[in-house]
């Protein structure tokens, strides 16, 4: 799903959850992609009658004055659009007595596999915040001998789901026989620990359905040793994509993880987010005339196409963000929504929250 058609369903969702029907006056409609327009327009036809034997005439009469601004809407449609559709109404007045009918039609980003009618006191909204959520996750663990931390990457956000600590001391000075039996002690204890941490990412990781892989983060050759000693299950240990040598293994020490796994998770968004604020900033720095952050300027400069790339902050005006995509993609430019998720994006927005990056001076 691009970024700006997952802002603008994020906003419609947003929108439709607010709205509450004094009854059950609220229509939901789904076409799955596919689905014959035309039968769900004489389904809904169908319904009138259904909706005639309503007791409470206020109700009634918004039902049904419902149904047939959806039918309307319908009926501008030759077929289904090709991820089919949502469409909403119903009477939305805050006040007793009063009617004010309202439709919104939806063309999902993704296709649509629901077919359903509810007419409800709230929209039916689970099937288009399903599409909102993360196709794919990944596991992120950095150990050492006397900590453990794990976490998910869910998109740009990294999330901590666990910490903990093995016991196993540091070097003690001793001689003889002493010392050897201080090694073997400490070595069984991290061999345990190792154990520990294997059984944590089986309760973790092993039914998350969308899990792509997981990182493991941290010295050598500690988590090497991890790999051959923990009894980790094949199943995950095939899941295992990368192993990337870093010190830390406190919560900082997950962000240092994802930071050093760019190459391996080079799809997901915060990976994507970063080199894009990276590219505009180094750009900014040896290149100012070829870089705008103010909005003027970059209105200017769409006028006459010079604009490549225009970079808007999630938290920008979205009257003036909408405006300024709508420009961008008539001159071919690219458009980058960035979040305020990252340090580099929060970085972003208050330098202003909107940049661009030029094809020529202007």
């Amino acid at each position: 799903m691009e970024e700006k058609d997952k802002i603008k369903l994020e906003e419609m969702i947003e929108k439709l959850e607010k709205i509450r029907g004094r009854h059950t006056e609220l229509i939901s409609v789904y076409i799955p992609a596919g689905f014959n327009i035309n039968q769900v327009a004489k389904q809904l036809e169908a319904e009138k009658s259904t909706a005639s034997n309503i007791k409470s005439k206020s109700t009634q009469k918004a039902v049904l004055n419902s149904l047939e601004t959806i039918i309307r809407e319908l009926k501008l449609y030759k077929q289904t659009p090709e991820n089919g559709m949502a469409v909403f109404a119903g009477n939305v007045s805050e006040k007793e007595g009063q009617e004010d009918i309202q439709s919104f039609a939806i063309e999902p980003p993704k296709p649509m596999k629901t077919r359903l009618y509810r007419c409800d006191q709230t929209f039916v909204l689970e099937p288009l915040q399903e599409m909102l959520k993360v196709d794919e996750v990944y596991g992120l663990v950095v150990m050492d001998r006397k900590e453990a931390t794990f976490g998910l990457l869910e998109g740009k956000q990294i999330k901590v789901l666990r910490k903990m600590t093995s016991g196993v001391p540091g070097k003690v000075r001793a001689g003889g026989q002493s010392s050897q039996r201080i090694h073997r002690l400490t070595e069984g204890m991290a061999k345990e620990f190792f154990r520990r941490i294997a059984d944590n990412m089986k309760e973790l990781y092993f039914e998350l359905p969308k899990l792509k892989g997981i990182i493991i983060g941290g010295p050598l050759p500690t988590k090497e040793d991890f790999m051959e000693e923990g009894n980790l299950v094949t199943a995950l240990k095939e899941k295992v994509i990368g192993m990337i040598d870093i010190g830390y293994t406190d919560e900082s020490g997950l962000g240092h993880l994802v930071d050093a796994s760019h190459e391996i998770i080079a799809s997901q968004e915060i990976i994507h987010e970063k080199k894009v604020l990276e590219d505009f900033f180094d750009k900014l720095g040896k290149d100012p005339k070829k870089t705008l952050y103010k909005e003027k300027d970059i209105e200017h400069a769409l006028q006459y196409g010079a604009v490549q790339k225009l970079l808007i902050s999630k938290k920008y005006n979205k009257e003036s963000a909408d405006n300024l995509s709508d420009k961008a993609s008539e001159i071919s430019a690219e458009v980058e929504l960035i979040s305020d998720e990252t340090e580099e994006g929060k970085q972003f927005f208050n330098l202003g929250g909107i940049g661009a990056i030029l094809r020529f001076e202007v």
